[in-house]
């Protein structure tokens, strides 16, 4: 089965989406996208191409390490979500070509279901305890928000209670609580922060520095017992081994539309495995990229977590399950999400409705967030 076609459309709000078609006519669909640099993720399939079509399509592994080795300069964001959308797409269509669900060729099950979250927002404890209610109504029972927008390099201390606050509305609520430092917060503030914080039994503390940054890292880590999480930033397998061989996280966060597809998040998974540090897959995107989330769910045992992104503020108005005909598979239930039982990916993209959102390519950007005094802040 030779690959005849490779396609990408541009999505609202923010996503790539990739068909590949082999020679009889098989479809596989796969997401790259890359938020705020979709235009150059879709460039980078022009020597996608040029390498891939007439190649064996059931090849799966043969592909990826020609894509990641054959052309010299390797990994960095855009490469990598081109090669992850590529290798969605591939085993979406083997699994539909074989009948076959992606998790059944990649060895099985481990479970039937994987506990979701979604995010919530809000500056006060009340919108924060109104948010968490209607995530509960929603089918989740864990929920991520953010730290804080304002703890620069020397902020005040006396922010860190309104931040305690506010995840005791949410916990109030009924909800485990995850909280998103975004690697806003500089060091001398996310170790008090991270301190004040050890009490409340977070879920985990989320990029509480920047990934560049593991010496910091290191020293938050021997200062809480708080599960620490990090990967969303980070792109291969190789990009992790620092982060679990210096044993600098609980919780590895690798993005299934960043880190090579299926076959290379898997791999970030059994090697994290070994260091006894868990995944929880980056998922604001949509929902092919969250279908192969759940394949990895199925077939690694140290999957613990799921995001989900309903809801946020850069997708309203483009619901996730949008180009997806149907929602069962992508829905929250008791605070689960299940593991597919389709063929492939397990989803069943409408193709007309993509092809007609395409015809109107969006061009989102990332917001730019700056302190009270001006400075850049990260996202």
């Amino acid at each position: 089965m030779k690959i005849g076609r490779i396609e990408t459309f541009l999505v609202p709000p923010r996503w790539l989406f990739v068909r590949v078609e082999a020679g009889d006519g098989a479809v596989g669909w796969g997401e790259a996208s890359l938020e705020g640099h979709a235009e150059a993720v879709a460039g980078a399939f022009e020597a996608i191409r040029d390498r891939f079509l007439g190649h064996d399509a059931f090849a799966i592994e043969d592909i990826w390490q020609i894509a990641y080795r054959g052309g010299f300069y390797r990994g960095g964001p855009v490469l990598m979500s081109a090669l992850s959308g590529l290798d969605q797409a591939l085993w979406d269509l083997k699994g539909k070509a074989l009948g076959l669900p992606a998790w059944q060729m990649l060895g099985g099950k481990v479970r039937d279901k994987v506990r979701a979250y979604a995010w919530i927002g809000g500056d006060r404890p009340d919108e924060i305890a109104e948010a968490a209610a209607a995530r509960r109504a929603q089918g989740f029972s864990a929920v991520k928000m953010n730290a804080t927008a304002e703890l620069d390099f020397l902020g005040t201390p006396k922010l860190f209670d309104a931040v305690a606050k506010r995840v005791e509305a949410a916990q109030a609520a009924g909800m485990d609580v995850g909280l998103d430092f975004h690697g806003r917060v500089h060091k001398p503030m996310a170790k008090q922060l991270a301190k004040l914080l050890e009490p409340l039994g977070l879920l985990f503390i989320e990029e509480p520095l920047l990934s560049e940054n593991p010496e910091g890292i290191a020293e938050i880590r021997e200062l809480v017992s708080t599960p620490i999480a990090l990967g969303e930033r980070l792109y291969s397998r190789w990009d992790f081994k620092q982060f679990l061989t210096g044993g600098l996280v609980d919780i590895i966060q690798p993005d299934l539309s960043h880190a090579g597809g299926i076959s290379e998040c898997r791999r970030i998974a059994a090697m994290a495995e070994a260091f006894d540090v868990a995944v929880a897959p980056h998922c604001p995107l949509g929902p092919l990229a969250l279908a192969s989330c759940l394949q990895l769910a199925a077939t690694s045992p140290n999957v613990v977590l799921q995001e989900m992104s309903l809801g946020i503020h850069y997708n309203v108005g483009h619901d996730l399950l949008s180009f997806v005909t149907d929602p069962a598979p992508l829905t929250a239930v008791d605070g689960f999400l299940p593991i597919p039982e389709g063929h492939g990916l397990g989803i069943t993209i409408d193709e007309a409705a993509v092809r007609e959102a395409h015809r109107a390519p969006h061009r989102w950007r990332n917001p730019v967030w700056r302190y009270r005094d001006g400075s850049f802040a990260e996202w």
